[in-house]
């Protein structure tokens, strides 16, 4: 299991029923690596910020892994994590290494109809 303060993900079967039962849904595939921890970091820090998404993250080298990894939108990916964006229990966006909190918020906001309020 990996040291993060996001929801871990075991089984391909919890896998899926998070995807099927929550219409926003984040989950960074990794490990406990130089490129992965910024981003579950990141991810932890937008929970309060998004609470209508879903973050989790899930170990690369687990066999549920093999759903993440075998998705179309990931067979390119050469570096970790993969961080794979769902809306409606389909893929909308998919991200391979390090991503930064901008790129990350970029994301959210386009794919989940994120409004940030007015100050």
């Amino acid at each position: 299991m990996l040291r993060t303060n996001l929801k871990h993900l075991e089984t391909e079967e919890e896998t899926l029923k998070v995807i099927q039962n929550n219409e926003n849904v984040v989950i960074c595939c990794g490990r406990m690596g130089p490129m992965c921890i910024p981003v579950y970091g990141i991810l932890d820090q937008l929970k309060a910020q998004y609470p209508d998404v879903c973050f989790f993250d899930q170990e690369f080298d687990i066999p549920a892994a093999g759903f993440i990894k075998s998705l179309p939108e990931c067979a390119s990916f050469m570096g970790l994590p993969f961080t794979v964006y769902f809306k409606n229990g389909k893929v909308v966006a998919a991200t391979t290494s390090i991503q930064n909190k901008e790129q990350i918020t970029a994301i959210l906001d386009r794919e989940f109809n994120h409004q940030h309020p007015v100050l």
